[in-house]
């Protein structure tokens, strides 16, 4: 989610920066030109696609449904839409699949759910806290084992263990050459940071294996505005390379989104390996009135080959009182191009969609 928090020196001390997602108008992004011969592409999207809804994460499944999730302003519950298109996401039907505890822990700061569908089963990966102490936020698991996660039964697995029992969160899993691993931010003891970027790999869907590396940690000015934060990875693999976006900064209008690259020949669990963009790839723009693009998923067109930028960010750049209170970040969606070098183009984030014009 977006929280530029981790308390790296005294837990009590105020951290994250969150919101949602909140009102808007929409914004037109022309869709992949199609192929003579292939599926002709779904009508332009508009934008923003979800209003109040941060950190969202759309997975497409093998049954034609997008699977969409996303952290809601009231940090209080774990909701779901599917559609058969990523346009029909914006008016799906919206189900409540989990709520927080009322008491102890997964009782506060709902954050940032992710949904994957592994070995038969779906999970959803999220942060929470408990009730009693908000700021120990740590990374949770809920299961689900029918075919159809708005059926049968969410059953909470736990919390997925770190080597370290401090600040975590923002948890993806992808797998590359027969290998499961899992990606997230977790605040690192002694270092004086809020959070940095971590792999390793995975047992199963619950549990890690082997040594938890570190990919990134803030060290360019650009990813230590207002908190030193690296935040919300999420993975790629095109071109012979596999690129991993994360979220830097503090979640106003500063909050950005830097790149990590690796060769799919390497070892991905040697640091070393891994290369950083000294420059932020996805930044607010004043032209197109985008404030704080982050927290970024990736998924593909109705065509099955254009790929598509998933992210939230605000329509303005001065927020009333706190961030973490302010619910307008919008889930937001648009082609993401390809360089001739085979790196991505994120371009910026396009302005919305002036209503009646979609």
């Amino acid at each position: 989610m977006s929280r530029e928090d981790a308390p790296s020196e005294s837990p009590g001390r105020r951290l994250l920066l969150k919101g949602a997602l909140a009102a808007g108008a929409l914004t037109a992004v022309p869709a992949t030109a199609a192929h003579a011969a292939g599926p002709r592409p779904a009508a332009p999207y508009v934008n923003p696609l979800v209003r109040n809804r941060a950190d969202p994460h759309i997975h497409r499944h093998t049954d034609g449904f997008y699977y969409f999730t996303a952290t809601a302003p009231e940090y209080d519950r774990i909701i779901l839409r599917r559609s058969r298109t990523l346009r029909g996401i914006g008016t799906a039907a919206e189900s409540v699949i989990w709520r927080k505890h009322a008491t102890g822990v997964m009782g506060a700061h709902i954050w940032a759910p992710e949904i994957h569908h592994i070995d038969g089963k779906w999970y959803i990966y999220f942060a929470s806290a408990p009730a009693e102490d908000i700021w120990a936020i740590r990374i949770w698991v809920l299961e689900n084992s029918h075919r159809n996660p708005f059926q049968g039964t969410w059953v909470e697995r736990g919390q997925l263990k770190t080597a370290w029992e401090t600040f975590s969160l923002d948890a993806t899993t992808f797998t590359h050459r027969g290998t499961r691993y899992l990606s997230w931010a977790q605040h690192e003891p002694g270092m004086g940071n809020n959070t940095a970027i971590w792999l390793s790999k995975m047992a199963d869907p619950l549990t890690l294996t082997g040594p938890q590396v570190r990919l990134s940690t803030p060290e360019f000015d650009w990813e230590c505005v207002g908190f030193k934060v690296n935040e919300g990875p999420s993975v790629i693999h095109r071109n012979g390379r596999l690129f991993m976006s994360y979220s830097a900064s503090a979640t106003d209008a500063n909050y950005c989104m830097g790149l990590l690259t690796v060769d799919a020949d390497a070892d991905l669990m040697n640091p070393t390996n891994w290369s950083k963009s000294p420059t932020p790839v996805f930044t607010s723009n004043d032209t197109t009135q985008q404030y704080g693009p982050g927290h970024n998923s990736f998924t593909v067109a109705e065509d099955g080959r254009t790929d598509v930028l998933v992210y939230h960010a605000r329509q303005y750049k001065e927020i009333v009182g706190d961030p973490l209170n302010d619910p307008n970040r919008h889930t937001r969606v648009q082609r993401l191009r390809w360089n001739p070098d085979g790196t991505p183009d994120f371009g910026v984030p396009v302005a919305d969609t002036m209503k009646g014009s979609a």
